[in-house]
């Protein structure tokens, strides 16, 4: 039910939009084809290496894409060259998993192309549908552009149809023929179209590996080879988004516009969710931060009042200190002092010994020269006396 209203969608939008702004000029880059020419399709997936097999077969100069974005806008014909003597032209057809314009643009690229040969009686030969065997599995992008294949080509045309394999020089070998067997034997892969009819052929890059590839086609070919999209175009008038490719595109193209649907809602989802854990994980990181912030002043109140009793402490211990080397000074400067002062009394002491000493020495000589004196005189008398 999701699928449908998708798809009525997508109409709804390809019906109201302007031709002119849904697709770019179509531009069929071919010479005019001669009737006798065999006329060969080449589809794949966009970097399938659909340009670098034409080119290595016609020897052509088409632009060949790097990576994923296409080269291959518009469809575009080769010059005719020969196939052991037959004349060949190959047409080169953008992928439909094109980076830039949609599958309906694609697709309608191609149906123009299509539709404009076979209005005037040029048909195919047969169509070539590249897959790349360095693939690891056949991915829902490739299945898709496979049944938008089926879809253009139709059932009854298979038997002109080669799945061709290429890039086998890019891998090893018993791993290639691995996956080459899987695509062969697998229902979602290629078996139902090889048990229609389809061949599926390896290319291995030489220019002789891409005519054996066309040999094949050639050798096969029965007559003119209508696809069904040529038919429901022009022999039935349907419009394209009427036909079995233009429906299968419509309807991968809801499914896509259903899944970015589920995608973005489940991208809105996650950015709820999301929005809803960084709330959370804003709060739980507001509420630790204020718990830490509340922490650290706690523990900066502590650390200063730690900080500050240790001060006080260290403040009052030298205090202590200065008193007590005040109180050590005083009592050195009193000791010093009563030495200095017994020093100086016993010097005083001393100097008085000394000098009573003295006076006594210089008393007895002075007695002794007195009686000294007295003895002379003494004498001096006695002499005189004498004399007399």
């Amino acid at each position: 039910m999701g699928t449908r209203k998708y798809k009525r969608r997508v109409v709804a939008t390809l019906r109201s939009t302007p031709l002119h702004h849904c697709l770019p000029l179509i531009r069929i880059q071919s010479p005019t084809m001669d009737e006798l020419d065999f006329t060969i399709a080449i589809m794949g997936a966009t970097g399938s290496g659909k340009t670098s097999f034409i080119n290595t077969a016609s020897e052509s100069d088409f632009v060949v894409g790097q990576g994923l974005q296409s080269c291959t806008e518009d469809v575009k014909m080769t010059n005719t060259f020969r196939v052991d003597d037959r004349p060949v032209r190959l047409v080169d057809t953008p992928g439909f998993d094109d980076t830039t314009r949609s599958d309906f643009d694609i697709l309608k690229t191609i149906a123009d192309y299509l539709t404009s040969a076979y209005k005037v009686g040029k048909t195919l030969s047969g169509v070539i549908y590249i897959h790349r065997i360095t693939d690891t599995r056949m991915s829902g992008i490739s299945r898709k552009n496979f049944r938008m294949f089926r879809k253009v080509c139709g059932e009854s045309t298979l038997k002109n149809v080669v799945i061709m394999t290429n890039m086998w020089g890019s891998i090893e070998r018993s791993i290639a023929e691995a996956r080459e067997a899987e695509l062969a034997n697998e229902e979602l892969c290629f078996k139902p179209v090889l048990e229609a009819g389809a061949k599926m052929l390896r290319h291995a890059g030489t220019r002789e590996s891409a005519h054996d590839v066309l040999r094949h086609i050639l050798a096969n070919h029965g007559g003119p080879v209508v696809l069904d999209i040529q038919k429901e175009l022009v022999d039935e008038h349907k419009d394209l988004e009427k036909t079995g490719a233009g429906d299968a595109c419509i309807d991968e193209m809801a499914k896509e516009a259903e899944r970015r649907h589920q995608e973005e809602m489940q991208r809105i989802q996650r950015e709820m969710e999301e929005a809803l854990k960084r709330k959370e994980e804003e709060d739980r990181r507001r509420i630790e931060e204020e718990t830490r912030k509340r922490r650290e002043e706690a523990e900066r109140v502590e650390a200063e009042a730690r900080r500050i009793a240790e001060e006080i402490r260290r403040q009052r211990e030298e205090q202590e200190r200065r008193i007590r080397e005040e109180e050590e000074r005083a009592r050195e400067q009193a000791r010093r002092a009563w030495e200095e002062h017994e020093r100086r009394r016993k010097e005083l002491e001393w100097e008085v010994k000394c000098a009573a000493e003295r006076a006594e020495r210089e008393r007895r000589e002075l007695q002794r020269r007195i009686e000294e004196a007295r003895r002379r005189q003494a004498e001096r008398d006695s002499l005189i006396c004498i004399v007399q």
